[in-house]
């Protein structure tokens, strides 16, 4: 495979996934790919076709959801000219592009109830048939599809035809989250940061900090994989110091204390930020503090104000200048009645 393909990672449920799939590789049968975004889909569908007796075939991939519904047909299943509006001339679909090889259908979830039920003769019969053409074409394809949803909720909720479920549930490789495979988090990043070191053409690999590693290992990363790699990329090429471990990581790219507001909000004249001494009371001095309670509260008040204040007002930007969870500096707010902007 390509150097930028590579599966990566040691623990044993991701393991345990790459495993099923390179045993199902050699069958010629359906392989569903079940996993949440950025877990690696496209790359399992990958190992399907390379290690089994089509690898020199072609491998041909089909978002589902990139296509409006009334293309989607025609698209897997080609037309004849004047078949419809804009059908000048001919075309194959994907099917037969895919034939003697796999094809590899994305999102499949997204698949409308028309092109579910000629997917199905496609399944069952190895023919298509063209839109507008009235004799089928046989076809030697393998399906490998893959989606981010519950198949079987689907079915029962009339989504999705069930018997086209049963015909390409053969094997079904389910990829773990990157949240449950915390092992593999380190891995991953070295990974991609070498590989990003390398192309930068720094002189060594200085690794990352505790700190910053520390943050990679509680981070949930609901992107998975995908955004891993764009953080660490990220966090690499904007550091300045190849000689010294990388001690800054950002996690939203959007982050910023000047995000652009809605339109409907910067048309509207916006009061005067707050500043920290309105919604500060008196000054409590340690030797004279009568109320502990009451002068704890009252200096955090005025931090959060101050900080709010300095990030002009912007909520998420004074979380992370506290180290605050967005919820919780919410939650500070609300308690000691600081009006938002």
């Amino acid at each position: 495979m390509e150097r930028t393909t590579h599966l990566v990672g040691q623990s044993s449920s991701f393991l345990d996934a790459v495993e099923r799939a390179s045993r199902a590789a050699p069958l010629d049968r359906p392989v569903l790919v079940i996993g949440e975004r950025g877990t690696g889909k496209e790359l399992i569908a990958e190992r399907l076709h390379h290690l089994s007796s089509r690898w020199d075939g072609p491998l041909v991939v089909m978002n589902c959801a990139a296509l409006p519904e009334s293309l989607i047909e025609a698209e897997l299943f080609g037309h004849e000219a004047g078949s419809f509006t804009g059908a000048q001339r001919a075309r194959a679909g994907r099917f037969e592009e895919a034939d003697g090889g796999t094809l590899f259908l994305d999102e499949l979830a997204t698949l409308s109830a028309a092109a579910q039920d000629r997917l199905l003769r496609a399944v069952e019969y190895g023919e298509v048939t063209r839109i507008g053409a009235s004799k089928p074409i046989t076809v030697d394809v393998r399906i490998v599809a893959a989606t981010n949803e519950h198949l079987p909720r689907l079915a029962e909720e009339g989504r999705f035809r069930s018997d086209l479920l049963d015909r390409l549930s053969f094997e079904v490789v389910t990829l773990p989250p990157l949240r449950h495979r915390e092992s593999d988090i380190p891995i991953l990043a070295d990974h991609f940061a070498r590989r990003m070191a390398m192309e930068l053409e720094w002189p060594r690999w200085p690794g990352f900090s505790e700190e910053v590693e520390a943050k990679m290992a509680t981070y949930r990363w609901p992107g998975n994989v995908r955004e891993l790699r764009n953080v660490i990329e990220r966090a690499v090429y904007r550091w300045d110091d190849p000689e010294r471990a990388i001690d800054s990581i950002q996690f939203d790219p959007f982050e910023s204390p000047w995000v652009p507001l809605p339109l409907a909000k910067t048309a509207e004249a916006s009061p005067a930020p707050q500043p920290a001494q309105a919604v500060m009371t008196a000054a409590h001095n340690p030797a004279e503090c009568a109320d502990f309670r009451l002068a704890v509260a009252e200096y955090e008040k005025a931090i959060l104000a101050e900080a709010l204040e300095r990030c002009r007002w912007n909520q998420r930007a004074a979380a992370t200048a506290l180290q605050l969870s967005y919820d919780q500096l919410r939650h500070a707010m609300k308690r000691h009645q600081i009006l938002s902007q």
